[in-house]
C-alpha cells in the first residue's frame, strides 16, 4: 500500500470513528509506529487531524475542504459508479460541461469511450486527461488559478470573472458538476466561492443539468450556497436514497438514477 493510499484509508477510518490510536494503525496496515506517527503528522501539516496522546482526532473544521489529492482518492469505487452512469447518459458528438470535482475527473476517463466529444471545463486536471482525445475537442476556460490558502490550496481550478464569462458564452447539450453537500433546507452547497460561481454559470449554459454526487454528501452543508433543486433535471449516486431525498426530487421534476434504476 503507497502511503497516500494508507493516509486516505486513515482519514476514512477517522470521519467513521473520529479517533485513531498509532499502535491499533501499526497492526492494521503493518507498518512501524514510527511510520503512522510520519503519516498523521502529514495529515496534520494538511489540517486533516489534530494528533493527541498516542493518536489523533479529526479536525471537523477543515474536513470540509479536503485537499484534491485527497478527495481524488476517496470513494473512488462510488465515483467510478457514478461516472459509468453518466457515461451511459451522453451521446456521440455531444458538447458537455464539466466541473473541477474528483467525480468530474472520473466522469472525464469514463468518457473517453465516446466519439468526438466537445468538453468545457475550468478544471486542468480534466484538461491534461484529455490530452490524448485527438478527435474531441476540449476547451479550456482559462481564468485565475484557484488558491484558497491553508489545507485547501491544491484544487486544479480556474476561476475568476473570466471563467464565468467564457462559460455564459456557450450553449451545451449537458453540464455536470458535483457539490461537498446536500441538505433538504439549504440546497446545493460547495466549499469555493469561485468554484460554485463556475457550477452557477455551467448550469445555465446547458438544456440538460446533472448533478453527479456520492452518497456521502446527502444531508450535509459546505460553505457556501451554489443553487437551488429547481437548476437541476438530473441527480446521479451511487446508491439509492433515502425515501425522504426521493420525495423531495419528484417534488422537484428531478429524475434520480442509481445502479438500481438506471436505464
Amino acid at each position: 500500500m503507497l502511503a497516500i493510499e494508507r493516509r486516505n484509508s486513515i482519514l476514512e477510518k477517522l470521519k467513521k470513528e473520529k479517533r485513531v490510536v498509532v499502535s491499533e494503525l501499526s497492526q492494521l496496515y503493518q507498518v512501524t509506529e514510527e511510520t503512522i506517527r510520519r503519516d498523521l503528522e502529514k495529515m496534520e501539516n494538511d489540517g486533516l487531524v489534530v494528533k493527541s496522546y498516542g493518536g489523533a482526532v479529526l479536525n471537523e473544521q477543515n474536513i470540509v475542504g479536503l485537499p484534491f489529492d485527497i478527495r481524488k482518492n476517496q470513494c473512488v469505487a462510488e465515483k467510478q459508479t457514478i461516472a459509468g452512469l453518466i457515461a451511459g447518459m451522453v451521446e456521440d458528438g455531444e458538447a458537455v460541461m464539466l466541473d473541477v470535482s474528483s467525480t468530474a475527473v472520473y466522469t472525464a476517463k469514463a468518457l473517453k469511450k465516446k466519439e468526438k466529444l466537445t468538453v468545457i471545463t475550468n478544471s486542468v486536471e480534466i484538461i491534461v486527461e484529455l490530452y490524448d482525445m485527438p478527435e474531441w475537442t476540449a476547451i479550456s476556460t482559462g481564468g485565475t488559478l484557484v488558491s484558497t490558502g491553508g489545507p485547501v490550496r491544491a484544487t486544479f481550478a480556474l476561476g475568476g470573472p473570466h471563467t464565468d464569462e467564457v462559460l455564459s458564452s456557450y450553449h451545451v447539450d449537458k453540464a455536470i458538476v458535483s457539490c461537498k453537500g446536500l441538505d433538504l433546507v439549504n440546497g446545493i452547497t460547495d466549499y469555493v466561492e469561485q468554484d460554485a460561481s463556475s457550477k452557477r454559470m455551467m448550469l445555465r449554459a446547458a438544456r440538460e443539468r446533472i448533478l453527479a454526487v456520492d452518497h456521502t454528501k446527502f444531508g450535509t452543508t459546505a460553505f457556501t450556497k451554489v443553487t437551488d433543486w429547481s437548476s437541476f433535471t438530473k441527480i446521479v449516486t451511487d446508491r439509492k436514497p433515502e425515501q425522504k431525498w426521493l420525495k423531495e426530487f419528484k417534488r422537484w421534476r428531478i429524475e434520480c438514477i442509481y445502479p438500481d434504476n438506471a436505464v
